[in-house]
């Protein structure tokens, strides 16, 4: 890869992570009736944000040829994150439950 992305992936991964933990005690402390979804949703996200987390920091520890495939399963990961991420908002905002 022309360009390390590793740390941007880690620090955005973690601010996103905490985000989520946000989001989940937020669920829990307004005790959302059957809000099974939006939590297993936000769960979701919580595991790939750390696997992001974790894969962009392996990756900065690593040697050269490790680090872009690591690199690279991480910028993935955390794409598919933001996805799992703007679901669970979006059935936070229009109260989908269940």
């Amino acid at each position: 890869m022309a360009e390390n992305k590793s740390p941007h992936i880690l620090n955005t991964s973690a601010t996103l992570l905490g985000l989520c933990f946000i989001v989940l005690t937020s669920v829990k402390v307004s005790k959302m009736q059957d809000s099974t979804l939006i939590d297993e949703t936000t769960a979701a996200a919580i595991i790939l944000f750390m696997a992001s987390s974790m894969l962009s920091f392996l990756s900065m520890r690593r040697e050269k040829g490790v680090n872009d495939r690591l690199e690279k399963i991480a910028d993935f990961i955390f794409l598919f994150g933001l996805v799992v991420l703007f679901l669970s908002t979006m059935m936070i905002t229009f109260n989908v439950v269940k």
